[in-house]
Order: structure tokens, then sequence, then C-alpha cells
């Protein structure tokens, strides 16, 4: 049986639920009928609570009893391995399975035109700001993001127009479909913002990488799409190979399309885009970074091609509120501003930093770093980290999580990290759990500081506890005056 021939109330389970898009298309599915459950073996936020307010219960740890009463049909995500033990009994039992990216594909993308955003950086941001510009014009998208946007309040939507909007994942698909995700994703339109190694789990080096993504651009058919970041070798590159006939490349100082930014203050960044010298528009957005106002750059670019209302384009993006866990503000207990980012790799962390340093100036910048990822757990890019957090006044990083796996010489060091930092000049502390960091913190932090907190994972809830911790500060501080 293949998924596409189900019936509305057939019973689906998706192995792996919580993943950011595997709970996006529990929604999907969900909406169109069919009886969903899912199991995970450590549910967080914001996935967790996107799911409970679907009404999906979320069956842990990963079980064989999962998978009764038996379902119709299994989406397994790519987090599951071969010996899963609902993996064996899926087989044990010959239940019809297919991956998250062929479901997407066959059921939901279908042969709709396909806008499919992708990069080792900036993807979530830039595809929850297309969507929302395809949906204030009144083009009823349906989407999936890697992320929460905030304009939606939940991360997909199913289409009743002609396009559907994707974040485009290079990661692998299954442990049965060893190929990137956008692979199923049936490009149309692709955006593509950067390319670096990555994801050192699963690519070998980054001629790897860059081979994951060329499979991408050639299957963009000669009808459709490829806008570009100019200033990245590696896009530049891989852009000649495509054979679509349609290319446009951005950039600050290169590329067809050039943005010039004309203020930036803690509403916003106020940037004016032009094409070969002549005004596409001026524009603003609730964001700040170089990295933001490029993806800006690239949503206006493919509006631009489309031929889309450019004035409702500027209206979408000025109304664009920006993306759950990226750059978002989490409260301002006791004067002290907490913002969350999702930045992991050493250059979202570099970015992430200048921006804040940009938008907050003369705050106090205290960067907490939790290296989670599976990149950011190996020593690949240990000196590189140092740069990229040394743009803080003062760094904290928590133990790398979970190293088991990884072989002894490969591992990312925490103490070799801080040792780094101190050199060039900054203060930096290594810490062992998330409970010492946030007692540190209300010790420590002063009204008018900024943390920023970076990590891909839950960081064990460390976001609640901070606030609460300086909470009580503050009520403490009120009592002794």
């Amino acid at each position: 049986m293949q998924i596409q021939n189900l019936r509305p109330g057939a019973h689906i389970h998706l192995m792996g639920i919580c993943g950011t898009a595997m709970a996006s298309l529990a929604g999907l599915l969900k909406e169109r009928g069919y009886k969903i459950t899912g199991s995970d073996s450590n549910p967080y936020p914001p996935m967790s609570t996107q799911l409970e307010q679907l009404g999906i219960q979320i069956q842990k740890p990963y079980a064989a009893e999962n998978l009764q009463p038996q379902p119709d049909f299994v989406i397994v995500g790519n987090v599951i391995s071969a010996n899963n033990p609902e993996a064996v009994e899926l087989m044990r039992l010959k239940i019809p399975y297919a991956s998250l990216p062929q479901a997407l594909g066959e059921v939901i993308i279908e042969d709709r035109e396909s806008i499919v955003i992708s990069g080792t950086h900036g993807k979530t941001t830039t595809t929850s700001l297309m969507a929302w510009v395809a949906m204030e014009l009144g083009l009823q998208p349906g989407f999936l993001i890697g992320g929460i946007p905030k304009n939606f309040a939940k991360s997909f939507q199913n289409p009743k127009g002609k396009y559907f909007v994707i974040e485009g994942d290079e990661y692998d698909t299954a442990f049965f479909d060893k190929v990137p995700k956008f692979i199923h994703y049936r490009p149309r339109h692709v955006i593509l913002t950067s390319v670096e190694f990555d994801h050192a789990d699963i690519y070998k080096d980054l001629n790897a990488v860059k081979k994951a993504f060329q499979r991408l651009v050639e299957l963009i058919p000669q009808s459709g799409t490829l806008v570009y970041y100019a200033e990245d070798g590696n896009v530049a590159e891989l852009a000649g190979k495509a054979q679509v006939a349609q290319k446009a490349s951005y950039g600050l100082n290169q590329g067809e399309y050039r943005v010039q930014v004309l203020s930036t203050t803690e509403k916003g960044t106020a940037f004016r885009v032009t094409q070969r010298g002549m005004a596409v528009g001026e524009f603003s957005c609730s964001m700040a970074g170089d990295y933001n106002i490029l993806n800006c750059t690239a949503v206006i670019t493919l509006c631009h091609r489309l031929g889309w209302d450019m004035a409702k384009v500027k209206a979408a993006i000025a109304s664009f509120t920006g993306v759950k866990r990226r750059q978002e503000i989490l409260g301002e207990p006791n004067g002290v501003l907490i913002i969350e980012d999702f930045a992991h790799h050493p250059t979202a962390v570099r970015e992430t930093l200048r921006g804040i340093r940009e938008r907050y100036k003369g705050r106090k910048i205290i960067a907490v770093f939790e290296p989670r990822s599976a990149t950011s757990r190996r020593k690949v890019f240990q000196k590189d980290y140092v740069e990229a957090l040394a743009l803080a006044d003062e760094v904290l990083v928590m133990r790398a999580f979970d190293q088991a796996k990884i072989d002894e010489g490969d591992r990312f060091s925490s103490d070799e990290l801080i040792a780094d930092i101190f050199r060039v000049g900054r203060p930096a502390k290594a810490f062992q759990s998330a409970d010492d960091i946030v007692r540190t913190l209300a010790k420590t932090t002063r009204p008018g500081d900024l943390v920023l907190i970076m990590s891909n994972g839950g960081f064990d809830g460390i976001y609640d506890k901070l606030l609460k911790a300086l909470d009580k500060v503050a009520v403490d501080s009120v009592k002794t005056t």
C-alpha cells in the first residue's frame, strides 16, 4: 500500500514525531482526516507543545507496543535507526511505511509549485518569511517549516492555492533512504542561502555536502527559478551547475540584486534593494543582522522574479514578526534581557552575535552556548567557535551533550574552548549543568545586561529556570529595600 492510496480515517503512526518536520507533517495529515499517533524519546517545546494543542498524544519511549493497535501506515523519521525497537517491530509486522520526505512529496506537495528554501543557514527564517508573504498576497500557500513562525502560530498549513513553501533540509531522509530530504520535495523554485560543511555525522567533508546541494539544483526544471547568494563561493559554483533558465543572485556587494542597510534599532532594520542599480524598493523588518537582511533579500528577489505585487510584498515583510527560537525575546526579569536563538554552527553563532551587538548597542552581552548538534559536539569547528563567541563580552559554555558515541580524539572540548577564549581577552567559564549556569547568572547579571542563550535542543529547561531565578532576584531586591 502507498500512502497516497490511504483513505481519510486511516491510522498513520509517526516514529520520531517531535522532530520539527515530523510534528508539522502530523498536523498536515490530521487536518486531512487521518487518525494520527506518534512516538518519541525526548519531547520538548515548541514542537511537543504544538502536538499537544493538536490533540496528538506522544507515546514514549520507543517500544514495539507503540504499534498496537496496528496502524495502517507508518512514517519513519530520520532519528530512527534500523535497530530501534519500533523499527524492528515495524519490519516484523510488515506494515507499509515511508520516510517523511517521501510522504510529503506524494501526499502534500503533489504537482504544486514547490518553493524550496535551502542552505546551511537561514532556512527556517527565510521559509517562514516566504510563506507569510505568499499568504499576505492571498495566494493561500501550503507550507512546512522547521520551526514555529510567530505570524502563524504553527509550523504547517495545507495548501489551497498552487504554491507549497518548504524548508529544504540537506540531512538524510531515513535509515532505508539515504538521500538528502530535499530530493523528495519536487523543487520548482529554489532559494539557496549558503553552503558550508555541517552534519559531520553523515557528511565526510565539504565536497560531500556540495554534492548533496548539486543534486538539488539539478532537479529544478528548465521553467523553474534559482535564487542564490552571490557572495558565497560554494553557492556560486553550484549555481553554475543548474540548468534552469531563470537564475537570480543577491548580496550586499555582489549579485544582480543588492541590499543596503539604511538603519538598525532595537525595533528592527530599514534597508533598500536594487536590481542592477535600479530601485526595487525600500523595506523594513523586525529583525537585525546582515544575515537576516540577506534572508529578506532572497525572498524579495524571488517575489520580484515571480512577478508578485511588490507593494504587498513590502507590507508583508514589515508585518513579519519572526520565528520562535530565532532571536526570540523571552523576557526582561530584573532588567536583564533574555534572548533565545537556535544558533549552533560557528557561522550562525558569529552572525547572531554580530546582529545582537548591532541591534542592542551599549548592553553587556553574555553568551550562553550549548554544544548539542552532531557537528558542534565534534572538534571539527573547535577553533572557529573561539572567534565567534569572543564577540560577546562574557561567555558561558555548557559541557558538550552526549559524546559517548564519538571517538575520544574527535570530541569537542568545552575546557579547551574556554582557555582559548581567555587568551583573546574575554572572560569565560565551562559548566557541568544548566542549573549551575542559572545560579551563576542570577548572582552576576545586572539590569541592562543581555543574556543570549544558543542551543538547538532543550538545554535542560534553562530558559524557564533563568526567567524564574531572575524574577526571584528582582522580588528579593524589592524586599530588601
